[in-house]
């Protein structure tokens, strides 16, 4: 019986051991961190749409214009994604608005965050019947929110407002995403004077990679803003021979000067940036050619970017960006508000430039 018992408690410490092992084993197994995180800054010509993945949790950002909706929806299933957790509007722009029906109709999304802005537009008139046929709620953005994305987070930055009157880019929802020791900030279209507004309130913005505003127009990433961020990466969404001459030279001579690696989807297609929240690798190196884009619509205008579209007949002038551009009797111009005016042309009541 003795002899039994030593048998038994020697089993019961080799137990014990073992079990002491593999319990080392299984924490030493265990990555320290979170999981990985993955960012698509998928190319959708001149657009914005942005699939963020961490673990098994997904956002998106923008699906680009009325004909990219499909393109968005096919890119981000063959990243495995069945559903959204979140689905951010950032703004009533078709091209970054536009394909947003179609992802409301194929996805089961948690989430949909949109500002309190609306457009009397077919395209803006497409995203809410979808919203109304899925029976989804529109979630606004309150800066100062922070939501969970995995064992990622983001904290909507902007807008600051509640009224930029008729300038929808300064709506643009902006986010800073954190993972890890990694952060990202992205501001939609905003411009100049929305950026003014988040430095003003003093959020911190400090981050590792900035979506540079409004496809890196001149009149976004001012060179205040872009230093308060002080990335080391920047990325540039906008389609190859754009009509708009995005990215402007003067946004790029900023980042330039800052020493910042800049990626850009007319140039390289879509970029992806992986982090394992201590460093970012990317899928392409930086884009070395610092080349800025040149308005082809309407002549050639050299490296001077359109300031407003004309209708010569109607006398109406436009933002480039307005969604009842002319399709007749059009005229591109380079010209400032002040000269334009002078011409006999009154401002389009929809876009207000």
């Amino acid at each position: 019986m003795k002899r039994f018992l030593s048998v038994f408690s020697a089993f019961l410490v080799i137990i014990a051991l073992c079990g002491c092992a593999l319990g080392a084993e299984s924490q030493a197994g265990v990555t320290e961190g979170t999981d990985g995180l993955e960012i698509h800054f998928i190319d959708v010509g001149q657009g914005d749409a942005t699939l963020i993945k961490c673990g098994d949790k997904a956002m998106l950002i923008d699906a680009g214009e009325n004909d990219k909706g499909v393109l968005v929806q096919n890119y981000i299933s063959k990243q495995g994604v069945k559903a959204l957790d979140y689905f951010i509007v950032t703004h009533p722009h078709s091209d970054h608005c536009g394909g947003a029906d179609v992802i409301i109709t194929k996805f089961k999304i948690d989430t949909v965050i949109m500002p309190d802005y609306a457009r009397d537009t077919a395209t803006y008139r497409d995203v809410i019947q979808a919203l109304d046929y899925k029976q989804y709620k529109v979630t606004k953005p309150v800066v100062g929110d922070v939501y969970r994305l995995g064992d990622a987070k983001f904290t909507i930055i902007a807008p600051n407002k509640e009224d930029y009157g008729d300038e929808a880019n300064n709506y643009s929802v902006g986010i800073l995403l954190e993972h890890g020791e990694k952060k990202f900030v992205f501001t939609g279209d905003a411009e100049e004077e929305a950026e003014g507004d988040i430095l003003a309130n003093k959020i911190t913005i400090s981050a590792d990679v900035l979506k540079t505003g409004h496809h890196g127009s001149r009149t976004s990433s001012s060179e205040d803003f872009v230093q308060a961020v002080d990335p080391e990466y920047a990325v540039i969404s906008c389609g190859e021979d754009n009509e708009y001459g995005h990215p402007h030279a003067a946004t790029l001579n900023t980042l330039r000067a800052m020493g910042i690696k800049v990626f850009r989807t007319d140039e390289q297609g879509s970029i992806i940036a992986t982090s394992d929240g201590k460093q970012i690798t990317w899928n392409a190196a930086p884009s070395d050619t610092w080349k800025a884009g040149e308005p082809t619509k309407s002549g050639n205008k050299g490296s001077q970017e359109i300031t407003y579209v004309l209708n010569v007949k109607s006398k109406k002038f436009h933002r480039p960006s307005c969604e009842s551009l002319p399709k007749e009797n059009r005229s591109d111009s380079t010209q400032s508000r002040e000269e334009i005016i002078a011409q006999g042309y009154v401002p389009c009541k929809g876009c207000n430039p």
